[in-house]
């Protein structure tokens, strides 16, 4: 009944500093395809503008549908990538995203991610610690091309390379600490960033997504979870987005924290994700989640 394929062949084969290996294959993996994409995505954008018989000015003038085209591109070479290096560098088919099983598991994580934040905010409407009012609907294109972007593109770094390898070095327990740790603190670059903002990042994302990825052994409820959190808080009720407000904006809804009420209660300038609510219900159901994974035999990798 063991659940993640962690890699038990090629570079991470059985022997002598195997989690020496496993570390150096990670961070191989996690700046190789980081670096990949983020040259594609931005140095591509120029001849992608021109072939469509466009003028290029700057990045951020290109028009979104070639934007989002751009994005799926770099996605699809990405998780290309992923694909060969696995076969290549640990000799087996990645299982994790076997395309089987995402007619059922992506809706579902989508469903989740949807409730839980829907969830939150309505638990900070309820208190009084935000705002939130109708507006007109402005625009969509960029909040589902941030939406692709975060729910694939992070959830290949952290889940399928940072917290697999990682527990193919250190175990399961230390690999979901050190992921939910290194997942959070990455977000203390973002804009209006708080340790404790952080902090919430790493119980109730961290948690959250890697008990998904560890209940299924695949990438599509995690990625299904992660996108529609973030779709939800920043274009459904407009609210800011890791500390951005801007790259989600343009949909029904407009969140704001209510002047006086501390950070830690409304998320602040951070989002909704910031706030004690957030912590509270996303690490509960992310505890919750874990803890099936675990009665399922599921912490016990299957190779």
């Amino acid at each position: 009944m063991g659940g993640i394929e962690l890699g038990n062949a090629g570079v991470l084969r059985p022997g002598k500093l195997r989690w020496l290996r496993a570390i150096g294959w990670m961070l191989l993996l996690f700046v190789g395809l980081t670096a990949v994409f983020a040259l594609f995505t931005n140095f591509g954008l120029k001849p992608a503008v021109e072939a469509t018989g466009g003028t290029f000015t700057t990045p951020k003038a290109a028009p979104q549908d070639i934007k989002l085209a751009m994005i799926l591109a770099g996605l699809a070479i990405v998780i290309a990538l992923y694909v060969l290096a696995v076969r290549l560098g640990e000799k087996r088919r990645p299982v994790e995203l076997a395309m089987r099983a995402l007619p059922i598991e992506l809706p579902a994580g989508l469903a989740v991610g949807g409730a839980l934040m829907a969830a939150t905010l309505g638990t900070l409407w309820a208190t009084g610690w935000v705002t939130i009012h109708p507006q007109p609907v402005t625009r969509l294109m960029p909040a589902v091309r941030e939406m692709f972007q975060s729910g694939v593109l992070e959830e290949l770094l952290f889940r399928l390379v940072a917290f697999r390898l990682l527990w193919r070095a250190f175990g399961v327990w230390w690999a979901l600490a050190l992921s939910a740790a290194l997942f959070g603190g990455l977000h203390l670059g973002n804009p209006n960033a708080t340790i404790f903002a952080a902090i919430c990042i790493a119980f109730e994302a961290g948690i959250l997504l890697a008990a998904f990825y560890v209940l299924t052994g695949r990438a599509w409820a995690p990625i299904g979870v992660h996108a529609a959190w973030n779709f939800t808080q920043g274009w459904i009720f407009g609210a800011a987005v890791s500390g951005s407000p801007g790259g989600f904006s343009g949909g029904p809804l407009a969140t704001q924290p209510v002047a006086g009420v501390p950070a830690i209660f409304s998320g602040g300038a951070f989002g909704p994700e910031g706030s004690l609510p957030a912590l509270l219900i996303c690490t509960g159901a992310g505890a919750g989640v874990l803890w099936l994974a675990w009665r399922r035999g599921k912490t016990v990798p299957a190779d």
